[in-house]
């Protein structure tokens, strides 16, 4: 499965509508849609898995700058989450 980063997204778009959009591709796995915890409102951003890599990058070339709700989109893998690093003097190597 591949992950994928979209990016410009109007407040308007739900994400069912973000599904059909990518699903021109391929099959969609999960759309996420990501929330500000503190005011509940999406900043703009969401996480798209499709469950084939050559669909999901098709959608990429195809769909990046694609304007959607009068916004061009931005659309890339996403990149892997990295782990925060642990404090200083918490390490177990000596």
């Amino acid at each position: 499965m591949k992950n994928l980063f979209v990016g410009n997204l109007s407040s308007n778009l739900a994400p069912d509508e973000l599904g059909t959009l990518f699903q021109t591709y391929g099959a969609v796995e999960e759309v996420q849609i990501i929330t500000d915890p503190n005011t509940g409102y999406p900043p703009g951003f969401a996480f798209v898995e499709m469950t084939n890599d050559i669909a999901a990058m098709k959608a990429v070339v195809s769909l990046n700058g694609t304007a959607v709700l009068r916004i061009p989109l931005k659309v890339e893998e996403a990149k892997p989450r990295l782990e925060p690093h642990e404090e200083p003097g918490n390490s177990t190597c000596r």
